[in-house]
């Protein structure tokens, strides 16, 4: 297919069905009341209107002449107007620069420099913040204020939808063409601008909706923005909660029950933190959303005890998928909970690693001989047969080719095979004998000792299934320059407000524990404390890194 542009695909879906519902917001203070008739507390969006808003602000970027490839920051929430953008700035042709605001102000500023943003589509706090800050974007000059704009200049997004569109004429992409800059968290070292061409998008829309068997006219409930960014693109109308994407583990479960129940919603993605929170309430409160026959949770290892509480709540021939990937390539593999329930989760608990199961038909992986620097060739990696562990390298049509900010981290991270590439998912893990891949941690987060090494996800499910045991984290200390494990707990907020004396026997527990498994014999310490650093997309990975530097410091040594 010559042209790879996603919003090619908002075209279609707006031709066959142009006044179906394709994006729905809550309005402030009325999407809860139950009383009123859904289009009085949701502000909707027809698939002919997305599609046409979209061309009409796309027409204005061009009208301002910026030509395609130019770079502009969208910073805009979670709202009509975002996937309206999203899918303007893909028929301008102009590379999307998406950062996540909850990775920190000092953070966004310094990606948003590294990356050289010709320019920013955001509110108004953002455009006064971008002024007061213009020296250090001297190339930001093509800006659009999303609201009321103030002391500065550039045209608003309303004087763009009034542009004519006699002579727009949508970009043609080719496969390879860029298309974004998508920042990843940070989880693992400092955030890293990933090059995504249209090919990317196209073929995770593609990938996505033939994997799960997304129908045409479903309804979707994305708690995590981004996932939901090609609803439209799959002719699946898109519910937006009212929720902080940044906090997850925050959300008020009624603000997702209740329009997943009176929008008869389908499917809904959210992180493992999200659906911890929810099922927990489901559960507690006897709550049942019988629509939802598909719900999707990554970013993390999701908790069988998640996996039963969200299948306990939802339709009874439904089904709960965990996808795995990362930023830099997504989808790479799948499994349902019905797998994890019946099967792996048991393996799990002894301490065999997250099954996350076969990979997407358009993924090849392998599973290498773990190496810290530079791979240059595939002649290089040597490749490990079923059931030792090494780390995962993967290649296909959804795998990003770089970092547009880091040079160095593009070479750690891709191997060159021919006309190919394979990107290197810094996962360590296995294969079985059924070609599935078992996570068994960040590469990064290993730790290696004299004799062994310790891999965080195995390690720490051992002690995970003490009953008081939330979470855990093992890293690496040194005493007088001898490397030794720590291991560092997270209790269930019911048992957090414990006594000195309840700590102590609770310390004495997870030392029999790890003193009666093979894999946790070793561990030397033991530290409790009342919250686990976590990622901001997510709130699932755990920084170990902070982690080690803490335990170094609360054992004195």
């Amino acid at each position: 297919m010559s042209n790879l542009n996603v919003a090619e695909l908002l075209k279609q879906q707006a031709t066959e069905q142009p006044h179906a519902l394709a994006i729905a917001e809550p309005i402030a203070g009325r999407w809860n009341r139950r009383e009123l008739a859904l289009d009085q507390r949701y502000r909707c969006m027809t698939f002919q209107q997305l599609d046409e808003d979209s061309s009409r602000l796309a027409a204005g970027l061009q009208a301002m002449e910026i030509k395609p490839g130019t770079r502009l920051a969208l910073m805009i929430p979670p709202s009509c107007e975002f996937v309206s953008w999203v899918f303007a700035l893909f028929k301008a042709g102009v590379v999307t620069v998406l950062i996540d605001p909850g990775m920190g102000r000092k953070n966004m500023i310094h990606c948003l420099q590294r990356v050289q943003t010709e320019g920013f589509i955001g509110i108004s706090l953002v455009q006064a913040i971008r002024t007061l800050l213009r020296f250090k974007f001297p190339a930001a000059r093509k800006n659009v204020t999303v609201g009321k704009r103030w002391f500065w200049g550039g045209p608003t997004a309303a004087q763009l939808r009034q542009t004519s569109l006699s002579d727009f004429t949508p970009f043609q992409a080719a496969a390879s063409d860029s298309a974004a800059i998508i920042f990843t968290t940070g989880s693992t070292g400092p955030p890293k601008g990933v090059h995504y061409c249209h090919q990317n998008f196209y073929h995770q829309v593609l990938q996505i909706q033939q994997q799960y068997n997304i129908e045409v006219g479903e309804k979707d409930l994305p708690a995590f923005p981004l996932f939901g960014l090609f609803n439209a693109a799959m002719g699946v109308t898109t519910i937006l909660p009212d929720m902080d994407p940044t906090r997850p583990a925050n959300v008020t479960p009624d603000n997702i029950i209740t329009p997943i129940q009176d929008w008869e919603i389908s499917q809904s993605f959210g992180s493992p933190a999200l659906w911890e929170t929810v099922g927990r309430y489901c559960e507690t409160q006897d709550i049942q959303m019988p629509s939802l026959r598909r719900v999707l949770s990554a970013g993390a290892p999701v908790p069988p005890r998640v996996l039963q509480r969200i299948r306990n709540a939802m339709a009874p021939d439904g089904e709960m998928h965990t996808p795995y990937g990362a930023t830099e390539s997504l989808p790479v593999a799948s499994i349902s909970a019905t797998e994890v329930l019946e099967e792996t989760a048991a393996k799990s608990a002894t301490g065999r690693g997250t099954c996350v199961g076969e990979h997407f038909p358009g993924i090849e992986w392998r599973v290498i001989e773990i190496q810290d620097g530079a791979l240059a060739d595939i002649e290089d990696a040597r490749q490990l047969p079923d059931g030792e562990i090494g780390e995962l390298i993967v290649r296909g049509p959804v795998v990003t080719s770089h970092y547009v900010t880091h040079e160095k981290e593009t070479r750690l991270h891709k191997i060159n095979d021919g006309d190919s590439f394979w990107h290197r998912m810094g996962d360590v893990g296995y294969l079985d004998d059924m070609e599935r891949f078992w996570f068994c941690g960040r590469k990064s987060h290993r730790v290696q000792l004299a004799d062994r090494t310790l891999f965080t996800i195995p390690t720490e499910a051992i002690f995970n299934q003490h009953p008081k045991i939330y979470r855990s984290a093992v890293v690496r200390v040194e005493d007088k320059g001898v490397a030794e494990a720590a291991i560092i707990v997270e209790c269930w907020e019911e048992f957090r407000a414990m006594e000195a004396a309840e700590k102590t026997h609770l310390v004495e527990e997870l030392k029999e524990l790890a003193e009666n498994h093979a894999l946790t014999s070793c561990i030397k310490h033991v530290l409790i404390r009342d919250a686990l650093p976590v990622d901001i997309r997510h709130n699932a990975k755990i920084f170990r890194e902070k982690l080690a530097v803490w335990a170094q410091e609360k054992l004195g040594l």
